[in-house]
């Protein structure tokens, strides 16, 4: 922790002509006693460091000095401080922000300015899902099993599983690990987990497969879904699915074939176009979208 400090406090000293003691004392919520001492520790290491007291004074690194940062290009540093924006988008504990001052010390302009790769991997689940990732990495980093209760198609179970890997696909944020209730790894949504806790004691690490995550392996196509949309929803497939989903008839709509793994998703999809889309095939799975359509429409009859 006091290592830590150290490089923060030589970090922000570098990319700032001048830093006030009170300032680093609120930044790393330490004492200025502690951060004179930190300053004494840096001196001795053999940073030339100067302080100058009195208003308008405070604590800089002469000028001149400057931290080699492993011989990494502008480039490369850029490339790397983008994957740590994207990471700090979903931590709540700071460490990705700190670790890009750390590597930006002494070139400020790549945290204000020159990136050309912006990521944010955040969701409309920002409130619940930065401290579940916070959570399950701490879990992952100790051994430590979670548990927790999960919401799925089949219905809600509770779940103990021994963490292994967090995962960015399709969206959405997963969890990799060992499910005891099906002795075999699974993965699990965050944002279908409540109630997440993590337990005291730890476990073995197995030797963890890295997941297999092709769409394809996840969500297996076994429904060969044919339909017909307006030409205004254009934009709505070639965004879902591609430009090569649909073929353009004569009378301008859109005939659209794609693979889908679950029927009621697929009648779910189907459903948020209304009047512009009508189910072509599968035939059981048109006579559903009806008969759930006429029911519907008894819920919405004039009072």
């Amino acid at each position: 922790m006091k290592m830590d400090r150290l490089i923060g406090i030589l970090s922000l000293l570098l990319q700032r002509d001048s830093v006030r003691e009170g300032e680093l004392a609120e930044r790393f919520e330490v004492s200025v006693r502690t951060i004179r001492r930190d300053v004494d520790e840096l001196c001795r290491a053999g940073i030339p460091i100067a302080t100058r007291p009195g208003r308008g004074g405070g604590i800089s690194v002469m000028e001149g000095y400057r931290v080699d940062r492993t011989l990494l290009t502008r480039s490369e540093l850029r490339d790397i401080l983008a994957g740590l924006r994207s990471l700090n988008s979903v931590d709540a504990s700071g460490r990705f922000e700190r670790l890009m001052e750390k590597l930006s010390a002494g070139a400020s302009d790549f945290m204000t300015g020159g990136q050309s790769v912006l990521i944010d991997l955040s969701s409309w689940y920002g409130d619940t899902l930065a401290p579940k990732i916070a959570l399950l990495r701490s879990a992952i980093d100790g051994a430590h099993p979670v548990r927790f209760r999960y919401f799925a198609p089949g219905g809600e179970s509770v779940r103990r599983v021994e963490p292994c890997y967090l995962v960015f696909r399709w969206s959405s944020w997963y969890l990799w690990g060992w499910c005891h209730a099906r002795e075999d790894f699974r993965l699990f949504k965050l944002n279908r987990m409540e109630e997440l806790e993590m337990e005291g004691e730890t476990f073995a690490r197995r030797s963890a497969p890295l997941p297999e995550l092709r769409s394809e392996r996840i969500f297996p196509g076994r429904i060969h879904a044919r339909a017909r949309f307006a030409p205004e929803c254009r934009w709505r497939l070639v965004e879902e699915f591609g430009a090569s989903c649909f073929e353009e008839q004569a009378d301008g709509r859109l005939l659209f074939r794609a693979d889908y793994s679950s029927a009621e998703e697929l009648l779910r999809w189907m459903l948020t176009f209304g009047d512009r889309a009508e189910l072509l095939e599968p035939e059981p799975l048109r006579a559903e979208l009806r008969e759930m359509i006429g029911r519907m429409a008894e819920v919405y009859k004039e009072r």
